[in-house]
């Protein structure tokens, strides 16, 4: 590909009219989920069904006024779970929109990377190694340009992309080359939109999560509707009412079906990738916030994670081929002398003619200064690309003026990369060979980017395989500063706090690696280089990774044996990458991490994380959010079990005792409301307790719905229902009537619940937590439910649909006073159970 001729694009006004013209560069998706789609399905769930059934028996016997205010409340459950469907499906829409493939254009005459929905027609597009085509476009130039088209044609060989004019199609991927490109179809006018080829409707797999809930929900409906039909046949029989035993039966299956469980679930996956994304860190697999707070290693990149990305050259070092050095410059010497332009020119050369890459922004930013530019008439002819063999950039330039270059024959070559590989290129002596290093390693030592320059003549013919084939001559070393991130250092604290091992994997110098692992804090114990790596066998590597804290000069392939061997020993890991090569390694991680700024597609479409800022710091607070993801969704699940054995039992225990009935099918709707924004809303938005990056992470073969939880779970429900039951036990046995004796049990079976609310926002039971006003929903459901108890018992019509009677106040006051002693002897279990675990 020739040096591109100036490229001013399409301006962002001229863009913008464009895309209101065309609509968004998106493929057709299936129609959004409409509220009256969202009602068929909640119709579906067995709630709904009871609740409906209900109304159905009440308005038979003649109970009109509880028909309709049993309507009302099923109205209301249907409202709240439409409000919440709606939610996430903005949020998921939301979502869909960071994940589409991303595309470097040129706006204004400036490269800029912009979301794929917002390409249009007439943008010109710049292509490179593992970029996904936008949309269908017309080449204008290209270099060893190489596209894998599988998606449209079932071919798996990649299709040379050589000629100007030549077409290439949306959907498909750049395996290799660069190209620039001018748009002529997006959307559904694509080809791969008239194929209508869907890639927006792939379903995710359910979760391991999912799994385990759906199973749990349909073994409690299992066998809480075999109770409820054998207690409302008994019911029947006993009492010789077949319709009340029905009803009987229906309020006992509503007080057990958990169908909250999955609500819960999907709410705090969907939040928890959106919350995520606020923290500049992109969900695309839910699985992942699950693993995140189980991660043990966070395997990191150096450049752009650990440090800025903010390149600058340093120093220059020209060198003679026996690797002396005869020139040295630093940046606090002002510009570049002309004596060192044997060394820059052909580090420019070797450079990207419009470079994305930090480095090379450097290198064009200081030849710039020093007045060092391309001739005009020089064209970019071959170009050799960084391998495993060969961690160099060659590239082969002729110049068609007249000048030296084209008398002496030819092409100038130009190679730059590790200086050890470059030294190999150049064929260096033994000696001189150690020069280098040495030099190259007292540059690194200093923390920074190291790069060999080399330049060599081609006289024409064909291409070598690699760069080897070339003459090169050795010009010397070029060092580059890049800071790290002022935030790195308190987050691998963090990370040590949280018992969570930071190792970096580079490919860079091992002395720059160790400069900057210190800097950043790290354990640096032991470096292990790639050529040491590959020496070792499976065996041997997995005893070495326990005690290497920075890999460097490391390869693609060598980064996956890396992770497998950290697997291999029991850890949970989470790997960064953003290259093509990187795709295995990331999908073999438990937490596969693409790099959102400077990754490429593929590298993206392989991760289950996207960092959108490409930060450490990031990292670690999505680790951390993810955590507080983890325990908010074990605090709300273990609310619902809990809440669900005072309220089962109370439906059961009125028709074993044969006493009033406590609850109808109205109180547990009215219960319903209640619980449904609790466990998932509430919970939800509870902020991280203290300690969250403080304790090591949770075993992740433990399963969610363990023994032990679902013991403390039936404790502190089993303790709510004696409080309860032993009170409205007492209250029949008093002068106050059986409906003043419900009111003033149903009043104290909601401060139980509400005690449960409290008692779970703590794992320690420690009551400034349980007690903190901090969560807004929370404030807003305790209103709301003071408010409605209150209308409850205040209003003569509600009273009496509820089969209440205004109890005395002492009676309420008593009522509230249980829901206080249970906060309490709730938090002291907590507390309890919380010292067991840990000793």
């Amino acid at each position: 590909m020739g040096t591109p001729p100036p490229v001013h694009g399409l301006s962002a006004e001229e863009a913008a009219r464009r895309l209101a013209r065309d609509g968004p560069n998106a493929l057709p998706r299936p129609p959004r989920r409409t509220a009256l789609r969202i009602l068929a399905e909640v119709a579906r769930e067995p709630m709904f069904q009871l609740l409906a059934a209900a109304v159905a028996l009440y308005w038979l016997l003649g109970d009109q006024t509880e028909a309709l205010g049993l309507l009302v409340f099923l109205g209301v459950i249907v409202g709240i779970t439409l409000v919440q469907e709606r939610r996430t499906e903005r949020v998921l829409e939301a979502l869909r929109d960071l994940t589409s493939p991303r595309a470097l254009v040129w706006r204004d005459g400036q490269p800029c990377r912009i979301g794929g929905t917002e390409v249009v027609v007439g943008d010109w597009l710049e292509l490179t190694e593992g970029d996904r085509v936008p949309a269908d476009a017309v080449l204008r130039q290209a270099n060893d340009l190489a596209i894998d088209e599988s998606l449209l044609t079932g071919e798996s060989l990649p299709v040379a992309k050589d000629g100007a004019g030549t077409p290439v199609y949306a959907g498909t991927m750049v395996v290799a080359g660069r190209g620039l490109a001018e748009v002529t179809a997006t959307g559904a006018a694509s080809r791969i939109g008239r194929i209508g080829t869907l890639l927006g409707t792939v379903e995710t797999e359910a979760t391991p999560l999912h799994v385990q809930t759906r199973r749990l929900v349909r073994w409690f409906s299992v066998l809480g509707l075999a109770v409820s039909v054998v207690v409302g046949l008994a019911y029947a029989w006993t009492r010789g009412d077949w319709l009340g035993g029905m009803l009987a039966g229906i309020t006992l299956a509503m007080s057990l079906l958990p169908q909250e469980f999955l609500l819960i679930l999907t709410v705090f996956l969907t939040m928890g990738a959106w919350r995520l994304s606020r923290h500049r860190v992109l969900t695309r697999q839910p699985a992942a916030i699950e693993a995140l707070g189980a991660a043990t290693v966070l395997c990191t990149d150096k450049t752009g994670t650990l440090t800025e990305n903010r390149m600058a050259v340093d120093t220059l070092v020209a060198m003679t081929p026996e690797g002396e050095s005869v020139q040295r410059w630093s940046a606090a010497d002002g510009p570049v002398p002309a004596d060192l332009w044997g060394l820059l020119t052909p580090a420019l050369l070797a450079c990207e003619p419009q470079p994305f890459d930090a480095m090379e922004r450097a290198l064009h930013a200081t030849a710039r200064a020093a007045g060092v530019s391309l001739p005009p008439a020089c064209e970019l002819v071959h170009e050799y690309p960084l391998s495993a063999e060969w961690p160099v950039m060659t590239h082969a330039w002729r110049n068609k003026g007249p000048d030296d270059a084209r008398a002496e024959g030819g092409v100038v070559v130009a190679a730059k990369g590790a200086p050890e590989a470059v030294a190999r290129l150049c064929r260096l002596p033994p000696v001189a060979a150690q020069r280098v290093a040495a030099e190259a390693q007292a540059l690194a030592g200093r923390g920074m980017r190291v790069l060999g320059v080399a330049q060599a003549r081609w006289s024409g013919g064909d291409w070598p395989e690699s760069p080897a084939g070339f003459a090169f001559e050795w010009r010397g070393l070029v060092a580059l500063a890049d800071p790290l991130r002022a935030g790195v250092p308190a987050a691998v604290a963090e990370c040590r706090r949280a018992g969570i091992r930071v190792v970096m994997i580079t490919g860079d110098h091992a002395g720059t690696a160790a400069a900057i692992a210190r800097a950043a804090g790290m354990d640096v114990r032991r470096v292990l280089q790639g050529d040491a790596l590959e020496a070792l066998d499976d065996a041997a590597l997995r005893a070495c990774v326990a005690e290497t804290d920075v890999f460097a000069r490391v390869t693609p392939p060598q980064k996956l044996r890396i992770v497998q061997a950290l697997k291999a020993r029991g850890e949970v890991v989470a790997m960064t990458g953003d290259g093509v090569n990187d795709a295995p390694s990331l999908r073999a991680a438990h937490i596969g991490i693409a790099m959102g700024g400077r990754g490429t597609d593929v590298a993206r479409e392989a991760a289950a994380l996207v960092l959108l800022d490409d930060d450490f710091s990031t990292l670690v607070r999505g680790v951390r959010l993810g955590r507080r993801i983890d325990d908010n969704l074990r605090k709300g699940l273990r609310f619902v079990f809990a809440v669900h054995v005072p309220i089962a039992g109370l439906a059961l225990l009125p028709l074993l005792a044969g006493w009033p009935l406590l609850l109808t099918p109205l109180h547990i709707a009215f219960l319903e409301i209640v619980i449904d924004p609790v466990g998932s809303i509430v919970f939800e938005a509870e902020r991280e307790e203290a300690d969250v990056m403080a304790r090591p992470p949770h075993d992740p073969a433990a399963p969610l719905f363990s023994p032990a939880m679902m013991v403390q779970s039936l404790l502190q429900g089993t303790l709510v229902l004696g409080a309860v039951a032993g009170f409205y036990a007492w209250l029949l046995a008093q002068p106050v009537g059986e409906a003043a004796a419900r009111a003033a049990a149903f009043v104290a079976l909601v401060a139980g619940n509400m005690a449960l609310v409290l008692a779970n926002r703590t794992r320690h039971g420690d009551w400034r937590t349980a007690l903190r006003p901090d969560n807004p929903a929370l404030l807003g459901v305790l209103g709301a439910t003071g408010a409605l108890l209150a209308a409850l018992l205040g209003v003569p019509p509600l009273r009496a649909l509820f089969g209440f009677a205004l109890p005395p106040a002492s009676l309420l006051g008593a009522a509230v006073g249980i829901g206080v002693g249970l906060l309490a002897v709730l938090l002291v279990l907590r507390r309890a159970q919380a010292s067991w675990l840990h000793r």
